[in-house]
Order: C-alpha cells, then sequence, then structure tokens
C-alpha cells in the first residue's frame, strides 16, 4: 500500500495565466462611443435622494414638513413603481430593435425629469410625472446599458466590458452626487438640476453621433 503511495503520480501544474484589463480592445469595438455616452448619463445620474429632498422642499410651504416628507416618499415609490413596471417592455423592446434605441429613450426620459425639477411648484401632482420618467428611465437605462455591452462586446473582452461599466457608473454616480450637491449648497436646487440635465443633453448628443454612424 505505502509503495503504490509513493508511485502515484505527481498532479502537473497547470499554466497561470496572468489577469489583464484589455482596455485598448474594448474601446477599439466599437463600444469607445456607447461607452462615453453612458459615461456621460452617469455623470448626470444622481441618487434619487436628491429627487425626495427636492420634493420636500417645494411641498413644505403648501403641506408642512411632515406631510411634505410623507408626500415625497410616496413620490418615490411611484418611481420605483414605474422602474420595476418599465424593465420587461424596455427590454422587449432592445430585443425587437437596438439596445440603442431603449437607452436614448431611458436618456431622453431623465433629461425632460430632471428639467421639470428644476420648476418650483407646490403641487404633488406636477412632481408626479417627473419622478414616474425618471423611474422609467431607470429601467430603460439600466436594462440597455448590460445589453449593449452583452451584445457588442466579444467573447474575449467581454469580462474587462462589464467592470469598465461598473466602474462608469460607479464613478459617475458618485461624481453626479458630489457636484450636485455643492451646486445645491452654493446657488440653489434649480441649478443643481440644471446641471444634470446638461449631462443628459451630452449623453443624447453622443447617443445620437452614435446613430448617424450606423
Amino acid at each position: 500500500m505505502a509503495y503504490a503511495v509513493r508511485h502515484l503520480p505527481k498532479p502537473t501544474k497547470r499554466p497561470r495565466t496572468p489577469i489583464r484589463l484589455r482596455m485598448r480592445p474594448v474601446i477599439e469595438s466599437g463600444l469607445g462611443p456607447l461607452l462615453a455616452a453612458i459615461g456621460a448619463f452617469e455623470i448626470g445620474n444622481v441618487a434619487a435622494t436628491l429627487m425626495i429632498l427636492r420634493a420636500t422642499e417645494l411641498l413644505t410651504a403648501s403641506h408642512g414638513p411632515e406631510r411634505a416628507a410623507t408626500i415625497a416618499l410616496l413620490l418615490y415609490a411611484g418611481y420605483n413603481l414605474a422602474a420595476a413596471l418599465s424593465s420587461v417592455p424596455a427590454g422587449r423592446l432592445a430585443d425587437r430593435r437596438t439596445p440603442h434605441l431603449v437607452l436614448t429613450l431611458g436618456v431622453a426620459a431623465f433629461a425632460v425629469s430632471y428639467g421639470g425639477f428644476t420648476r418650483d411648484t407646490s403641487s404633488w401632482a406636477v412632481l408626479l410625472p417627473w419622478f414616474a420618467l425618471a423611474g422609467i428611465g431607470i429601467g430603460a437605462v439600466e436594462t440597455s446599458e448590460h445589453a449593449i455591452v452583452a451584445r457588442k462586446a466579444d467573447q474575449a473582452i467581454r469580462g474587462t466590458a462589464f467592470g469598465l461599466l461598473a466602474a462608469l457608473q460607479s464613478l459617475g454616480n458618485f461624481a453626479a452626487s458630489v457636484v450636485a450637491g455643492i451646486l445645491w449648497t452654493g446657488v440653489g436646487p434649480q441649478w443643481a438640476f440644471a446641471y444634470l440635465t446638461g449631462w443628459m443633453v451630452i449623453s443624447l448628443l453622443l447617443l445620437g453621433r452614435r446613430a448617424a454612424r450606423v
């Protein structure tokens, strides 16, 4: 028995493949312009907390602070409902047409929504469409962003492409919240949402240029 154990074949070592971030092939694969448009969107994609804060501030004068906060949270629930209900139709549209179209529609919904938040109002009914449009926008954008990467990136670079997408989402959201917060404090909420709207317009222009080349 001991002899048999001593003479067992030694396991062969598997060659180690170094992990490489293949950024250049991702950019040159046709994803570069689309990732630029996605990056512009993410720089303007602020946390929904800012919308809740804006609604609370606008409604406080006519409803009082506690009731205004409650209404703002209900509007946020409407945002989440709109996001959930729009995700599946957005995915179907991406399959039937193109994820590029769905991404464009989602960014456009955000542009209109953020533009609406630059206006002063004391009515929750006026604020409701802006929350709903933002919910529809996030449902469309999150679906189409991943679909674009899955469709455009080859197998050899797909992991790197998804990693780059996640980095754009995280860093962009952080930058959006920081800059919008500074503008809110320094010059007012209207300027904060105007800044965010500007990035949505830039994203739409980049998406339009990409569509014109196809």
